[in-house]
This record gives C-alpha cells, sequence and structure tokens, in this order.
C-alpha cells in the first residue's frame, strides 16, 4: 500500500479543485493543564483537604503523645516503644486495608478512618486531663499506648484511601501534575504538623492540643464524606481475602517498574536515615542548642515543599525513570555532605537539598504507582507501598542507631550514603525498564 492512502481525503468540486488538494487541519493540541486549573477541580481539592487535615491530626498528636509519654515516665525506652506500638497494628492490618479498599466504599472507608483518629485524641485529652485513667497492674502509660495501636489501625486506612481516590477524581494525563501538588500539601503537613503540637504544648498544654488534633480529625471525616466523586462499582463477586491478598502481592513482585520503584524508596531511606541521628549531631558536631533541631528536621520538608511546587509546574515526563534514579543518588550525596559538614548552616542546606532530591523520589513513584496500577488493585497496591515506606522508616532509624554504635557517628552516616548509592546502581542494573521509563508510555 503506498505512502498516499494514509493521507487526509481531498475536497473539492469540479476539475480544478480535483488539481488542489485541501488537507483536513489537524485537531489542536490540547492545551496542558497547570496546578491553578486542577486546583479549580473541587473532587481535587476536597481529597488534598482530607488528605492535609488528617496528616495534621496525626503529627499534633505524634509530638504531643511523645511529650506527654516522656514526662510520665523520663524514660527514653518508653518513647522507643510509642513507634513499635504503633507500627506493629499497622503492619497487620495494611494488607486486608488495602482488600477492603478495593472491595468496598472508599469515602465510608476514609469516613471510618478520620473517626478513628477522632477516638484517639479524644481519648488522649481524656487522660491528659484525668477524666480517664492513665494505666493499670503498674503500667503508667497503658492507656496512652492503646490509643496509640488504634492510630496504627486506623494509619493503615488513610493512604490507599487516598491513593484510590486520587485516580477517581483526576485524568490519567494529570497524574504526575496532581502528584507534585499533592506532595506540596503532604510536605506542608510534615512542616505545620509538628510546629503546632509543640506550640499548643507550650501554650496551651496538652489537652488542647489533643483537642485540636481532635478538630482537624473531625474536619477531616467532613472532608471526605463530602467529596464528590464517582467511585466504581462493586464487584459482582468478592474474592477471597487472602487470594485478594496474594493478586495484590503478585502483582507488585511481577511487575519490574513499581517493585523497582519501591524497593529504591525502601532500601534510600533505610540507609540514608540521618535525620534519627539529629540530636547527636547538634550536640557532639555542630555544638548547637537544642533550637537548632527545630530547624534542621524542618530542612527536608522545606526542600520538598520548594521542589514540589516547580515540579507541579514542570511534570517529569520524559526520562522518568532515570530522573528517579539520579534524585535517589542526589539523595545518597547529600547524605554523605550532612555527615562531612561542620557547619550549622551548610549541613541545614544540605538536608535541603536532600529532601528536594527525596521530593523529586515521592513525586515520579506516586505518578508510577498511578499509571502502572489497575483501579479494582489500587487499595491493595497502596498497602503494599505503605508496608515498604512504613516499615523502611521505622527500621532506618533503628538502622541508624546500631550503625552509629558500631562505626562512630559519622562514619555510620557516610556509610548510609555509600549504601544508598549502592542501591541505585543495582537498581539501574537489576530494573532496566525502570530506567528505560518513559511516563507518557504509561499514559
Amino acid at each position: 500500500m503506498s505512502h498516499d492512502a494514509d493521507r487526509p481525503a481531498a475536497v473539492g468540486t469540479g476539475s480544478r479543485d480535483a488539481a488542489t488538494t485541501v488537507q483536513t487541519p489537524a485537531p489542536a493540541p490540547t492545551p496542558a493543564v497547570g496546578a491553578a486549573q486542577l486546583l479549580r477541580n473541587p473532587g481535587f481539592v476536597g481529597l488534598l483537604v482530607y488528605r492535609l487535615l488528617g496528616m495534621l491530626s496525626y503529627q499534633i498528636v505524634a509530638v504531643t503523645v511523645g511529650w506527654h509519654v516522656y514526662e510520665i515516665t523520663h524514660d527514653p525506652l518508653a518513647l522507643g516503644l510509642i513507634g513499635l506500638t504503633e507500627v506493629i497494628p499497622y503492619f497487620c492490618f495494611a494488607l486486608f486495608a488495602g482488600y477492603a479498599v478495593d472491595h468496598l466504599p472508599r469515602r465510608k472507608l476514609g469516613l471510618f478512618a478520620c473517626l478513628g483518629l477522632l477516638l484517639t485524641t479524644l481519648m488522649l485529652a481524656g487522660v491528659a486531663s484525668g477524666h480517664l485513667p492513665t494505666g493499670a497492674f503498674g503500667f503508667g502509660t497503658l492507656t496512652i499506648y492503646a490509643a496509640i495501636a488504634i492510630n496504627g489501625v486506623v494509619r493503615a486506612f488513610l493512604a490507599p484511601v487516598y491513593m484510590s481516590l486520587f485516580a477517581r477524581v483526576l485524568k490519567r494525563e494529570h497524574y504526575a501534575r496532581g502528584a507534585g501538588v499533592s506532595s506540596v500539601v503532604m510536605q506542608t503537613g510534615l512542616v505545620l504538623g509538628p510546629a503546632m503540637g509543640g506550640a499548643l504544648v507550650a501554650w496551651g498544654g496538652k489537652t488542647s492540643a489533643y483537642l485540636v488534633a481532635a478538630g482537624f480529625a473531625l474536619a477531616a471525616a467532613v472532608a471526605i464524606i463530602s467529596l464528590r466523586v464517582t467511585e466504581p462499582p462493586a464487584p459482582a463477586e468478592r474474592a477471597p481475602v487472602f487470594k485478594s491478598i496474594g493478586e495484590g502481592l503478585r502483582f507488585v513482585f511481577n511487575n519490574q517498574v513499581v517493585l523497582g520503584a519501591q524497593a529504591l524508596d525502601m532500601f534510600s531511606v533505610l540507609f540514608g536515615g540521618a535525620v534519627a541521628l539529629l540530636p547527636a549531631f547538634i550536640n557532639d558536631i555542630l555544638h548547637y542548642g537544642p533550637e537548632a533541631l527545630g530547624v534542621l528536621r524542618a530542612a527536608p520538608a522545606a526542600g520538598a515543599v520548594l521542589i514540589g511546587l516547580w515540579l507541579a509546574k514542570h511534570p517529569p515526563q520524559k526520562n522518568a525513570g532515570r530522573l528517579l534514579l539520579y534524585a535517589v543518588a542526589g539523595f545518597g550525596l547529600c547524605i554523605i555532605g550532612f555527615a562531612l559538614s561542620r557547619q550549622f548552616w551548610l549541613s541545614a542546606a544540605m538536608l535541603m537539598l536532600s529532601g528536594m532530591c527525596d521530593g523529586v523520589s515521592v513525586v515520579l513513584r506516586s505518578t508510577i504507582l498511578q499509571l502502572s496500577t489497575p483501579d479494582e488493585m489500587r487499595g491493595r497496591v497502596s498497602s503494599i507501598n505503605g508496608i515498604f515506606i512504613g516499615s523502611s522508616n521505622e527500621l532506618g532509624a533503628f538502622e541508624s542507631g546500631l550503625a552509629a554504635r558500631l562505626l562512630g557517628l559519622v562514619p555510620s552516616v557516610i556509610f548510609g550514603g555509600c549504601m544508598t548509592l549502592a542501591v541505585v546502581g543495582a537498581t539501574a542494573k537489576l530494573a532496566p525498564k525502570l530506567r528505560r521509563l518513559d511516563l507518557r508510555d504509561l499514559q
């Protein structure tokens, strides 16, 4: 067949017109949708409000409960048990939460999660005000730890609900830009939440802080139940729970792009967890007081907010896989630079740059997950991703402390940065599909 057969048909009347070929003009390209246009989407805005309010509630509680427990026990081990008390029920329920999100109304599950946050904050407020007993049988913080355990169960539902509804309020071609906007909202919550928690405890006391967190949880519940979104129809037949969970696990482990992106993030956080050692660096290396801790802890989130704003206007598409690898490698180099720094503001700059690199990684990984995951499996895949990320945060803090004990403070962080670079190299070699990924191929 000649190439002429593929051309647009000629339009004409009479012999003179027949000699003149008039081609149908090509349709105008669809104009790119910017971040401002996305923020005119009521469904997307409502979902962002749900995420921000839920995160503020969670972060205020996280700061307040740490102060509360240490005030009662004066035992650093009791602080470590807070994370353990939350992460164990989270791991136990995460996969089942993903199954529920894929088979039940998502907004109702989001409402359930927000009401769970409300319950735990009210329990903690009752303990702080003296209206509920602190503990029994010699366990002075038993009620507090029980509330934290409930929070772990609730946390298992928050992210899968958000990720599954994200794909319902945006078109596929807007996922990358939407992920940039979402990253800004998330990092803003990570900056504002702890700051608000500390200020509320200092100025109003623990009870006031818990009640404000309860107010945010209630507002998040209103936001999610008021969300305008069409949910997918419920499946005619529900697969058995463990079979369905197995399908989600097989999807992740058989998809080189998804598994590579998740593993890259998990191991980079696992080995690059310098933030857990900030108090020691401030005291032993930089020789600053506790006022410096807030600045250094906020620096990575500030960097992530800045890069998130840029990515919201310039969403990555071409060579996304390489950009992801470069971003994680940059994160590792920043961690090494932080370890070698002896100047406070240089250390803050290194942490801010590490946050920028991590922000690129978060946006790309979120976009890859959204574009690669079938709608009927979003809850399960998001839960598996949460296990990857949750485990890396908790285990990363443990790894950092253990390495610092064995190698010394500075060598342990340099080791972590070098291991992050090694993980990037291994991922680039073992996951060539991720390395060659172009997001336009997934849309």
